[in-house]
């Protein structure tokens, strides 16, 4: 896999007992509770940002300040919308390494917007409804099918009655500057995804110079499997 310069230059990972875990659009951060008991069980101190989505600099901030709590090196974990979050609060001293789970990893100057403007040819549709009020909301009907597809069908219909109002300001926001130039960065991409198309994550993944694990999954991968999200990063906590 191919890296950036400045990833080229980075050290190696340090070892890592600290997690902490951001979600994405439409969703709070109870998803991740099966990734945060796996890690919690192998002794790993782990946090779950609770972001409000209304803006990427106020995510940041809120992201910063868990980072700020943490007693050392910290692997820092974005889901979704959530990569865009890290990419842009991971430049804090804490951390550590970098994992993106089925994530966005904007460049510099980019947003999620950006990066969602050109969809590959014939990739599956995200069900967004036109904005309310300055926030997006998935259809509920074509919730399961687009973002859970592989998880039971009464926690797919939880997430979707449970939704989050994302903000325009969230999608639209930039990033400065991002920390997978200056952090390694792991990236595990969801196969069967209908919300981010594998070859784009690809795409990202290797712009990263990122360590790549694939895995069939939906975009909730974080949710539908939590054993495999916990090892990657495990990996990338052990500064190996």
């Amino acid at each position: 896999m191919s890296t950036t310069p400045e990833a080229s230059q980075a050290n190696q990972a340090r070892e890592a007992k600290n997690v902490v875990l951001v979600h994405g659009g439409f969703v709070d951060g109870s998803g991740w509770k099966g990734v945060y008991e796996l890690l919690r069980a192998d002794g790993y101190h782990v946090s779950v940002v609770q972001n409000p989505t209304l803006s990427l600099a106020g995510d940041a901030a809120t992201t910063r300040l868990s980072l700020d709590a943490q007693d050392g090196p910290t692997v820092l974990v974005g889901h979704s919308y959530g990569g865009a979050v890290i990419s842009e609060a991971g430049n804090h001293e804490n951390v550590s390494a970098l994992v993106y789970i089925a994530a966005f990893a904007p460049d510099k100057g980019e947003s999620v917007n950006t990066l969602i403007a050109d969809p590959p040819p014939g990739a599956p549709v995200p069900p967004i409804l036109p904005p309310v009020e300055g926030f997006l909301f998935l259809d509920r009907e074509k919730f399961a099918e687009s973002f859970a597809g592989d998880l039971p069908a009464e926690e797919a219909q939880f997430l979707a009655d449970s939704q989050v109002p994302w903000g325009l300001d969230a999608l639209g926001g930039a990033v400065g500057h991002p920390a997978w130039r200056s952090k390694p960065s792991f990236y595990l991409v969801a196969t069967d995804d209908r919300m981010i198309p594998p070859p784009a994550q690809r795409i990202m993944a290797e712009r990263a110079g990122a360590t790549v694990t694939e895995t069939g999954g939906s975009h909730a991968v974080y949710v539908s499997k939590p054993a495999e999200v916990a090892e990657l990063i495990k990996r990338a906590a052990s500064g190996k």
